[in-house]
Formats: structure tokens, sequence, C-alpha cells
């Protein structure tokens, strides 16, 4: 039995709901095609479909095998798709997600660009600081900040991620400016807390190269980079938000940075893709874009500027992710992006 030819003959006979519209889209003779299903069974010891006059449906295991077998058949597809349609560029559509952030201020103004050297290539682009699942979600490419979560992506750091100590004047006027670390105790805060894990993310501040956390007070907690921002300016409390966020509030006077001699810890920002599959013309076409604009966007470092500046060692490239319990560290320490 011709495994691959069986599990397109399955596939077919599920999707068309009936072994004659299966044979005859197939061009092969029904009862070659009933044959092909009754050996694929005997084979695997299960029973993939129920069978009745009327109709057929799958079992509990036809239907796992199906979802096995549509992911199977898809990839080959896609992998001789690459190679025959390379020399005519990266076509198909692309699925990635991005925190709405950064989709919002560096992606989406520059797309442009993109379409114009990849025409062909239809982006779905989803914004928002869940953790998407890339394949149960069928999500090609993420760009994250810190260490993305899942050990079996490949990921590339383009730039880094720094954030700004600040508070609105109204807050600095009732509350006092402070001066060092130990003058936090007498502040507020607005909090922000994991998506994952609902846990309320410290404060920190690089000294003499080490990280120190610092734990604030606080009324208000958020999970949205925009909401937590929107506190600061109404003066709810001091914030830690991305200075690229908080770069025209600075310029206009709503924001006020303190405690410019510290800086909170920089996080990589990566984008990362499945290692067990082929990358595609157009995920290499839009990672190796998107680490360009990265690398020249003024609010923003390039990839070896935020190796260096997260203490990693650089490698121009992909670098696989850290260990599962590093990653959970990083996370929860990560700043609001």
């Amino acid at each position: 039995m011709d495994r691959f030819q069986a599990m397109q003959v399955f596939t077919r006979v599920v999707d068309c709901h009936s072994f004659t519209r299966a044979a005859d889209n197939l061009g092969l003779p029904r009862a070659t095609v009933t044959t092909i299903i009754q050996s694929l069974e005997a084979a695997l010891q299960v029973r993939l479909l129920n069978r009745t006059t009327r109709r057929i449906s799958l079992t509990p295991d036809g239907a796992a095998y199906y979802e096995h077998c549509a992911r199977i058949l898809a990839e080959v597809d896609e992998t001789e798709a690459s190679f025959r349609d390379a020399a005519r560029g990266p076509k198909g559509r692309l699925r990635v997600d991005v925190p709405s952030v950064i989709g919002r201020l560096i992606l989406i103004p520059r797309l442009c660009e993109f379409h114009s050297k990849y025409p062909d290539v239809e982006l779905v682009i989803g914004m928002g600081d869940r953790l998407v699942d890339l394949v149960r979600e069928a999500v090609d490419c993420v760009i994250r900040v810190g260490e993305l979560q899942d050990s079996t992506l490949v990921a590339r750091r383009i730039g880094s991620f720094s954030s700004i100590t600040c508070g609105s004047p109204d807050y600095l006027e009732r509350h006092g400016t402070p001066k060092s670390i130990d003058d936090l105790q007498d502040h507020h805060a607005v909090h922000y807390f994991s998506h994952r894990t609902g846990r309320t993310i410290d404060w920190d501040f690089v000294v003499d190269g080490v990280a120190t956390p610092v734990k604030m007070r606080g009324m208000v907690s958020v999970n949205d980079a925009e909401a937590y921002l929107a506190c600061g300016l109404q003066g709810f409390g001091l914030i830690q938000p991305a200075r690229f966020m908080a770069i025209p509030h600075l310029q206009s006077g709503a924001l006020v940075e303190i405690l410019p001699q510290l800086s909170p810890s920089p996080m990589p920002i990566s984008v990362g893709y499945m290692q067990n599959r082929h990358l595609s013309p157009k995920v290499r076409a839009f990672v190796d874009w998107v680490a360009d604009l990265f690398g020249s966007c003024p609010l923003l470092g390039g990839a070896a500027h935020a190796a260096r500046e997260c203490g990693f060692p650089y490698r121009p490239g992909y670098n696989t992710l850290r260990s599962e319990v590093e990653q959970q560290n990083a996370e929860e320490q990560a700043t609001v992006v």
C-alpha cells in the first residue's frame, strides 16, 4: 500500500463526505478507493470511518488521523510550491502575530514597503499581547518582547526593547520627584500584570550592571500597554513604559522622566517561527525584511545592539531559545509592551 496515496484518498473521502465523489475527484474507480481505505484501516488496526447507506462519518481515531494527514499533506504541498515558485518570488498568505503597540507604531507605518517588495504575499496581521499557539492557530511567525515561551520556536533577535521611568507633571507636583531608588517607597506606580500568569510585574533598575528589583505600591493594575500609558498620563502613578511609546509625551511635556541616571533592564525583541517546518520563501522574506526594519528604526536598536544591552553573545542569523525556566523568568520580568 502506498501510504502517501492512502492519506490523500482518506482526506479526500472525508472532505467529499462520499466514496463516490472522492473517486470521481481523484480519477479513480470507486472500488479502488474502497480498497485503499480498507487496507489503511487494516494497517493501522483501527476503524477510521463509520459507514451507512446514507452517509459516512469519522470515528474518534479517524478524526485524529485526519488532522495529522491534513497537516502532513499541506506541508508537502507548501514545500513543493516553494520550489516551483522560487523563480517568481514569495507568494501566498502569511499570518503573523505582533504586540499591538509594536504593530501600530513600527510595523504598520512601513507595510507599503513590504508590499512593494513582495506584492504576491498577502499579510494577515494579528495584534495583541496574548501568546498565540502557532500550530493550533496556523500562525507562521511572531514578533515578541522578551524570551519566546515555546521551546519549539527558532528566534532571531531583531532589536532591543528599552523602557523609561516617568510620571505626569500633575503627579510629580502632588507627590514630589524621587531622586533615588529609596525615594520610590514614598510613591505609587501603575501596575502591569502578566496576561499569562496574572502576576504583577515588578520594576527593576540596572545598578552596577546588575538588575535590582523594586516593589512598588499602586492603586491601579492593567494588562494593556496603551491603558498603562494612559493611566500614567492621568496621574494615577509613576510608570515604566516602552521608550518609543513615551517619546511623544516626553517631548510635549505630558510626561517627565525621573531617575535618568538609572535604566530599567532592557529586553530583546525577536521574530520567531516553528523550527520543525520548512522555512517557506514568504516567511524568510518577512523575517529578513522585519529584521532590516527594526535594525534601522530610530526608536529601537539593531540585533547586535540588543545582544550587547541584554548580555547575550551576538551571532548573526538565527539563535535557538533559552531553557523553559529562563524563558519564564524573563517573561515575568519583562516590562510593558
